[in-house]
């Protein structure tokens, strides 16, 4: 097996939930040594939130394979300074509060900066660190409001929620994954580390960054079930099978879609792809789909080469070739669940690279080793306990 590519590379996690702790799973995945930095007795909320997997939730075990747990109280006296201490020799501090949490505590970025030079801080919020809306309080469904991705998502009566966490993951994960490496790529040029500022709501109007364009090229904004990609028009759309199942039909450009109706047996219909203001025959293709089964028109798919998938639903999607194929479910053995946790690949992967599969750490199982790895003695330590800092 390879070296992973952030092996020695060590990551303070001060984050919770889900868009800082999947970036660090990414990371971790990658070869990094990701130190969950956690409240005593309480720890990251991720951990209680039902359902429960066991002693602890699925959601907790999903996000944080192949990390350490240290226990640390931040908000005691004592333990600003030993996360300093931390820090110095870390590589990146990664965190999710709202702005001005980490100056409040004492390990803000002009402190941390002061203590290593080289640190790369990550900063994930809901709005970004400056702007009226910075201390706003969201969760991902505003995030996705306030840019406009909202809006352009459901049917023409009401805009509905995403069924995945979107702005949480699309925006503000990955850009801190990007952002993180960016940074440590600059320093190894100029050896100064940086704060990056990951804004959710940033990384949702990305997302938009196509749409919006195409908005602004015909002078009118953006509609509800009524673009390309949206569900308004017939080439691109979801359609009801006649065993009351589901198909995604891609069929974008002229040739996929002429294939498409060729297998259908409507040949006809290939001209009229972008008639009625690009709605295309709409009508038309919703009967032609109730006319066969998901099956039967997965093969046809398949065979017509068009741009047409099964929508799978439930445990499908765990049984699917390709994705069993691309080893992208994984059962993680975790000793103190008493059973395997299932969870899902992170999806960079190396030629040659194995990413580890250690399970997700008990609160605070860490916390002796890696205060002594930062030159803690075991005295200090055992006063830190003793103190309730750790």
């Amino acid at each position: 097996m390879g070296t992973l590519p952030l092996a020695g590379l060590r990551v303070l996690d001060l984050s919770r939930l889900y868009p800082g702790p999947y970036a660090t799973l990414v990371l971790a995945d990658l070869g990094a040594d990701v130190v969950k930095v956690e409240e005593p007795a309480t720890g990251d909320y991720l951990r209680w939130m039902a359902p429960l997997a066991g002693r602890q939730s699925g959601f907790f075990h999903a996000l944080n394979r192949n990390k350490r747990s240290l226990t640390l109280d931040l908000k005691a006296p004592g333990g600003p300074a030993a996360f300093l201490r931390l820090a110095r020799s870390a590589d990146v501090v990664l965190e999710s509060f709202r702005p001005g949490v980490m100056d409040r505590l004492g390990i803000g970025w002009e402190r941390l900066r002061a203590e290593n030079p080289r640190l790369v801080l990550c900063s994930i919020s809901g709005y970004g660190q400056d702007g009226p809306y910075r201390l706003v309080a969201g969760h991902d469904l505003d995030y996705m409001a306030i840019a406009g991705a909202l809006a352009v998502n459901g049917p023409a009566e009401r805009p509905v929620p995403p069924g995945v966490q979107v702005a949480d993951v699309a925006g503000g994960a990955w850009p801190a994954v990007a952002g993180t490496l960016a940074a440590l790529l600059r320093r190894a040029v100029t050896g100064e580390g940086a704060h990056v500022d990951i804004s959710m709501t940033d990384g949702a109007l990305g997302m938009l960054a196509m749409q919006l364009g195409a908005a602004d090229g015909r002078g009118a904004p953006l509609r509800r079930a009524g673009e390309l990609l949206n569900g308004g028009t017939a080439c691109y759309n979801v359609y009801r099978t006649s065993d009351g199942r589901f198909m995604a039909l891609g069929a974008l450009e002229p040739q996929f879609f002429a294939r498409f109706c060729e297998a259908a047996g409507r040949p006809e219909l290939a001209a009229r792809q972008f008639e009625a203001e690009g709605r295309g025959p709409l009508a038309e293709v919703e009967a032609l789909f109730l006319g066969r089964t998901r099956d039967e028109w997965t093969a046809l798919g398949r065979a017509a080469d068009c741009c047409l998938a099964p929508v799978l639903e439930g445990e499908e999607p765990r049984q699917d070739p390709q994705l069993r194929a691309r080893g992208l479910f994984l059962e993680v053995e975790t000793p103190w669940e008493g059973k395997a946790m299932r969870s899902v690949a992170t999806p960079v992967r190396l030629a040659g690279v194995q990413a580890p599969r250690r399970p997700a750490p008990e609160l605070g199982a860490d916390t002796e080793a890696v205060l002594a790895e930062a030159g803690f003695p075991a005295a200090e330590v055992a006063a830190l306990r003793a103190a309730g800092v750790v």
